[in-house]
């Protein structure tokens, strides 16, 4: 390397002029800016180093090596059969390689919170390789050993309950290769609307690294740049096999075209070729009448020792308003970070405007605004008074969103703040869910938050389900979605109606005849509070003869209620039933993991993913070619994926215009102080200068 010769700054070849006193206060004011400015800049919220962003965090996709196909991910096919309260879904993947070399394909991909994957198998050259249930660790060792000998080979695993990884090995140049899986789920009504979703793309996670206490774990993400579109292509249809007809088929999210509605057998089908997958599909319908396939679905097995398995889904009561309402505390936990910046923030504070506003002036509230750092509205609930209302609205409406996801924190603060014994509080968590936390949230909430119910506000195009959802199982609350600002309004209005009028409590069950073991909910005689129009659900395995009956009772705002389902014929064809048993045992038994925290229920859920063949954390799909195909290594690739409509750069780390972050990371803070305190010394000297 050349030695480069003079002052390292050529243009500055005299000493400056002496400073004012002025000039040099004003240069140490510059100085102290242009510190926070730097401090700001490198707070973890906006840099790690390069090497451990694209190891454990989201990251922009750059160019691919020349020769190398950058986007193996052709297209995703979704066919879906809804028949009553199940959907039966059927993923297929095609992956293609138009570069030179063989290729390793990493992609990270989206799945329903209720999926119960249960079956996987590749296309490749004519031949049909059917995916075997293994061992996590187990399965990831037979695919790095197919991977070496150049056989392809296509591995499964679950990083999250609604967050897949498929690691494709050994794509010859010139290979078709087609990956099918196949999912069965629960689709229940709200207040007799159903609604389907087909999540299309992760969102990027917040992620802590080890070095900075980060205790969880998440697969890189490779992203496109805001508005960058994938150029993989998306199609969805879905056919129903109802027991009543459907109507009022609308999709809030993608454009469709429907046939035969007024039917039991309607079609639905995307209308538009290019249809973006950077959202979650969702498509709402009623049956006819307002009806909801209630009742109680049981399937025998066959064989000696098969198991049988019964479904009960029992529609509540409507609401009624109570004639005098308690007054009650409202905590509001509000996300403003880099990911919520633009689409989703405006949503945010939308949703806020119309929960805060519709307050009562018996009623009090707090808010919290976090990303990296934290602020309350003040130390204490105030009154919901039209002044406080307008303060609280004026305070949100300044956040501009930017920063970190530091969630854990302000659950924290939130859980220390004193309650009068009195008063019933509800905590509000309005958030994109982009962290990978879950589980620390999870535990939080059951062991701190138990004196509240707690009530998750999803808020975007393609949200965290598996957090929102989470959230409100810990807390005894609800989920909900808000995609858009225009649907704040109805949201915030059913979250009233909830929480003033509970529909069933005292919630309890029974069996009359039928001999029923190993049910979910565990305990039939304290039930949660029906707080809306979710129908119970029930699950669990039966055994001798299927006769008698179920008996749910509870009381309702008009007294004792009682809703009694006599038991039918077993369904030959409801054999989803036994897979979707054992999803929600393995939910059960992953919940009481996150509570005890480590993973302790490892043993036991492996056994049911390996028994009933379901995807889990611990369980995993390999499907392994026996032919040695290449002897040359594999490139990887990992597939980019798009942000989710409306999430900004700044999810990622980059900048959007001139972004203000709404609340300094407290390294900035840190910085700042200490800088202006060496500005307040030199000012008090300033008469030795």
């Amino acid at each position: 390397m050349r030695r480069v010769r003079g002052p390292v700054f050529p243009l500055i070849r005299h000493p400056l002029p002496p400073l004012s006193r002025s000039g040099r206060v004003l240069l140490a004011v510059l100085f102290a800016i242009w510190a926070f400015a730097l401090s700001v800049a490198w707070s973890p919220a906006f840099a790690d180093d390069a090497q451990a962003l694209q190891a454990e965090g989201p990251y922009f996709a750059v160019a691919g090596e020349a020769g190398v196909d950058a986007l193996p991910l052709k297209a995703t096919q979704v066919d879906v059969r809804i028949a009553g309260a199940i959907a039966e879904v059927t993923v297929t993947q095609r992956y293609r390689n138009e570069g030179q070399r063989a290729l390793e394909a990493r992609y990270v991909f989206p799945g329903s919170t209720r999926a119960a994957v249960h079956a996987m198998q590749v296309r490749l050259g004519g031949r049909v390789l059917h995916a075997q249930i293994e061992e996590k660790q187990r399965a990831r060792i037979r695919h790095e050993t197919a991977r070496r000998e150049g056989k392809t080979s296509a591995l499964l695993e679950q990083q999250r309950p609604n967050v897949f990884t498929m690691d494709v090995a050994n794509i010859l140049p010139g290979d078709d290769v087609q990956v099918e899986l196949r999912y069965t789920e629960l689709v229940l009504p709200t207040e007799g609307r159903y609604e389907f979703v087909f999540p299309t793309v992760v969102g990027p996670r917040y992620h802590r690294a080890a070095r900075d206490g980060g205790t969880s774990s998440f697969p890189a993400t490779a992203q496109l740049k805001e508005g960058e579109a994938s150029r993989s292509a998306f199609d969805l249809r879905v056919r129903f096999a109802s027991p009543l007809p459907v109507s009022d088929v609308r999709s809030p999210s993608h454009g469709i075209e429907v046939a035969g509605e007024g039917t039991a057998q309607a079609e639905v089908a995307l209308n538009d070729a290019g249809a973006r997958n950077d959202r979650d599909f969702i498509l709402g319908y009623r049956l006819a009448g307002e009806r909801t396939a209630t009742g109680l679905t049981l399937f025998k097995g066959e064989g000696g020792d098969a198991e049988n398995f019964f479904l009960a889904v029992v529609e509540p009561p409507k609401a009624i308003a109570p004639a005098q309402i308690n007054p009650r505390e409202y905590v509001f936990v509000v996300d403003i970070s880099g990911s919520m910046h633009g689409q989703p923030l405006a949503t945010a504070k939308a949703l806020l405007r119309n929960l805060i506003g519709g307050l009562r002036p018996t009623d009090s509230f707090n808010v919290l605004l976090f990303s990296g750092s934290s602020q309350m509205l003040g130390p204490a609930p105030v009154a919901a008074t039209r002044e406080n209302i307008e303060r609280a609205v004026a305070v949100i409406d300044q956040a501009r969103g930017g920063g970190s996801t530091e969630i854990v924190p302000a659950l924290r603060r939130i859980a220390a703040l004193p309650k009068a014994a009195d008063v019933a509080r509800s905590v509000i968590v309005v958030t994109d869910g982009y962290v990978t936390v879950e589980n620390e949230v999870f535990a939080l909430v059951r062991k701190n938050l138990g004196n509240s119910n707690v009530f998750a506000f999803g808020i975007g195009s393609s949200v965290n389900r598996h957090l929102i959802e989470g959230i409100a199982r810990a807390g005894q609350g609800e989920p909900f979605i808000v995609t858009r600002p225009e649907l704040a309004a109805a949201q915030a209005e059913r979250l009233r109606r909830m929480i003033e009028a509970p529909v069933l409590t005292n919630l309890r069950a029974r069996f009359d005849g039928l001999d029923v073991y190993d049910l979910e909910p565990a305990s039939l005689t304290a039930l949660p509070d029906v707080l809306g129009g979710r129908p119970v659900l029930i699950q669990g395995k039966w055994r001798g003869e299927p006769t008698g009956q179920l008996v749910l009772e509870g009381q309702s705002a008009t007294g004792a209620h009682v809703d009694v389902v006599p038991v039918s014929a077993p369904d030959a064809q409801a054999t989803a039933l036994r897979q979707l048993w054992a999803r929600s045992r393995i939910q059960q038994l992953s919940d009481q993991e996150a509570l005890e925290g480590g993973s302790g229920q490892r043993e036991a859920i492996t056994a049911l993913g390996l028994r009933y063949s379901l995807l889990t954390q611990y369980t995993s799909f390999i499907a392994v070619d026996q032919i040695v195909r290449t002897s040359e290594a594999a490139v990887p690739v990992d597939q980019p994926l798009p942000l989710p409509q409306g999430v900004s750069n700044l999810a990622v780390g980059g900048e959007v215009g001139a972004a203000v972050p709404s609340t300094p990371e407290p390294a900035a803070w840190l910085s700042l102080l200490v800088v202006l305190a060496l500005v307040g010394a030199a000012l008090a000297k300033r008469s030795n200068w």
